[in-house]
């Protein structure tokens, strides 16, 4: 595929990830909405052009929850969305899983879960869980509360390094769990053990619950931080798929590789901008809020800049 031709589609990608977003949060009165506006790029790279993902002959209508594992019965993951255990196939793991409609929407704008499995979203008995577990689609671990993420795929990265396993353990992380002191164990442990096949993308778009990331706690200066624990970092910005995707396809080093995105919350959706500085969950106040996201909506065109 021409450069041109993979670059639109991945920008159509971006696209279609935040229009349905946007569309599920009127549909239900409230959404995760800026997680997909900041980390669009992000996702529609590592379906589109990054991961090394096994090949579907359909896209998976996502099953019912089946019930949480136990000795004599076994765990159920969203794996098969992505390589499905293959030893050559990238492992993927979400560690904020408040951003699982972003990762729904990204599978269905990449063609492998069925686009009516979105109308399970939240539902009672539904694997299409609002806080992605590892039964949701594309999820392959809970990832529990924030900073456990980049813990369980250190120790997935480490085990496919001893078996001599090719495929690569990509995360995509956000900036505020990385205030954690799990965070910074687990860097520590990957680099001392040189696991190389892990990428990490994070969305770093200065934001959470709280408000303003650097008014709770900063991590900055956070690339000198992650370098001085032993990794590898590069800083970009997160809505440049052609970096992202170069980076993605960069030669694997001695130590876990970092890709800080700078990227911004109401990007696409600009409706958003009058929330500041409270993004992390869009809930309508009145009916006129929420005529005011329709509107908007129904006007939104795809920017091919």
């Amino acid at each position: 595929m021409s450069s041109d031709k993979w670059k639109s589609r991945i920008k159509r990608m971006a696209y279609g990830i935040r229009r349905r977003a946007l569309a599920h949060t009127i549909l239900r009165n409230g959404g995760y909405l800026s997680q997909a506006c900041s980390s669009a790029e992000i996702f529609a790279s590592l379906y589109g052009k990054i991961l090394r993902l096994s090949f579907l002959e359909r896209p998976i209508f996502p099953a019912k929850f089946s019930g949480t594992p136990k000795s004599d019965f076994p765990a159920v993951t969203g794996t098969e969305y992505n390589g499905n255990g293959r030893w050559e196939c990238d492992n993927f793991i979400l560690s904020p899983a408040q951003y699982a409609l972003v990762l729904y929407a990204t599978l269905i704008e990449a063609g492998r879960m069925d686009e009516s499995g979105m109308e399970l979203y939240d539902r009672d008995g539904s694997s299409v869980e609002m806080i992605g577990a590892e039964h949701s689609p594309g999820m392959e671990v809970t990832t529990g509360s924030l900073g456990q993420g980049i813990s369980q795929a250190a120790g997935i990265a480490w085990a496919r390094k001893n078996i001599g396993e090719t495929g690569r353990v990509v995360m995509l992380m956000s900036d505020g769990e990385c205030q954690s002191g799990e965070f910074w164990e687990a860097v520590q442990a990957a680099s001392f053990h040189k696991l190389g096949n892990m990428l990490i993308y994070v969305d770093m778009n200065g934001y959470q619950c709280d408000g303003i990331m650097s008014n709770v706690m900063s991590i900055e200066p956070f690339h000198k931080r992650l370098r001085a624990f032993g990794a590898r970092v590069y800083c970009v910005n997160g809505h440049d798929i052609e970096t992202l995707v170069k980076l993605g396809k960069k030669q694997s080093a001695q130590t876990p590789t970092f890709v800080l995105c700078k990227t911004d919350p109401c990007k696409g959706i600009d409706i958003l901008k009058y929330r500041y500085p409270k993004f992390h969950y869009v809930r309508f106040k009145d009916q006129n809020e929420k005529t005011q996201y329709k509107n908007f909506y129904e006007k939104m065109e795809y920017d091919k800049n």
